[in-house]
């Protein structure tokens, strides 16, 4: 009972890192704001620079780092309690490979010119769709969904993938070759309020349908076997798990690249954190992983300012140090 108290009292203490690392982020920049003008802008209808830079540049940027950021690292937190393996992130099934192969042909094919700002998110989620489609039907028999199959299958389209995006991008012309790279490094630099709407609706939709089958994920830790034997759907939960953690990943990777590491990281540093328990862990993951990828995006955007670092390279980096950091801990285990 105290242990389950104080991993809720982690929770508590990440949502409050949160609300932090959102009002920091609100006040850096380019343009400094201080902390309690920031309140005033937020809550006064005035005309001001300022204002029009926190609503139109920065509470934009962090509502989309809510959604990307949580939804990633949901997404691993359910792949890796499935497949049982702590090496698992949502790109291993090769969905970010799919979604950024279809984002290279439409830039290559000029996509854009029919679609407008639309063409990019679209042609990535689509890309994300039909490698899905693939690794599922490829993955799934009579007999039910192969997990082991599954994630070669991922990781082979992963390879696959990555090979003809380097093809296409050495046929492409330098102008579409800048586009695709910028791309592929990940950004939260995303103007169109409808698709930052529908990426944190649909990471949030993920978080809940995650913490409604954390129980079944606790059980399925022990084995297939034992985890039918106390009641749980395997099949049904398989299915359903790896739905929700591919269209959510092919979501977010359609809106604002491939930022690597929050899927892998996250959930790793908060099983060191709370505990290996799925109820605490998924609500703990989405938090934190927000909380994350809000902070690297900040840092991406100050620390060259005016000009900004795409946010996959802060990741990259940061997430890496993170990682061995949880590996090496003694007390921890997967």
């Amino acid at each position: 009972m105290e242990s389950s108290r104080g991993n809720i009292g982690w929770v508590f203490l990440l949502m409050a890192i949160l609300l932090a690392v959102m009002l920091f982020s609100l006040a850096v920049g380019a343009v400094e704001i201080p902390i309690r003008r920031i309140f005033y802008l937020l809550t006064e209808n005035c005309e001001s620079p300022e204002r029009a830079i926190l609503l139109k540049v920065r509470l934009p940027r962090i509502f989309l780092g809510l959604g990307v950021g949580g939804g990633l690292a949901i997404s691993g937190v359910i792949l890796q309690g499935m497949l049982r393996n702590p090496l698992v992130e949502p790109y291993t099934l090769g969905i970010s490979g799919g979604a950024a192969l279809g984002v290279c042909l439409n830039i290559v094919l000029g996509g854009s010119a029919i679609l407008g700002s639309l063409s990019t998110p679209l042609s990535g989620f689509l890309g994300a769709l039909g490698v899905i489609f693939f690794v599922y039907t490829i993955s799934s028999s009579r007999g039910g969904m192969r997990l082991s199959r599954l994630l070669l299958i991922g990781v082979m389209v992963s390879f696959m993938a990555s090979s003809l995006i380097m093809l296409v991008m050495a046929l492409s012309e330098t102008r579409d070759l800048h586009g695709i790279i910028f791309w592929i490094m990940g950004s939260l630099e995303e103007p169109n309020p409808w698709l930052i709407k529908t990426a944190l609706f649909v990471s949030v939709f993920g978080a809940v349908i995650s913490f409604i089958y954390s129980a079944d994920l606790n059980a399925l830790s022990l084995g297939e076997e034992e985890a039918f034997h106390l009641g749980v759907r395997v099949e049904r939960m398989k299915r359903i798990i790896f739905v929700i953690a591919s269209v959510v990943t092919g979501c977010c990777v359609a809106v604002s690249g491939v930022i690597g590491f929050i899927g892998l990281v996250v959930p790793h540093l908060m099983r060191l954190l709370v505990g290996g328990d799925h109820r605490i862990l998924v609500v703990a993951s989405f938090i934190s992983g927000a909380a994350f990828l809000i902070l690297c995006d900040t840092v991406a955007r100050i620390i060259i300012a005016p000009m900004e670092l795409p946010v996959g390279v802060i990741t990259g980096l940061v997430g890496g140090v993170l990682f061995i950091y949880a590996l090496s801990r003694k007390d921890y285990s997967f």
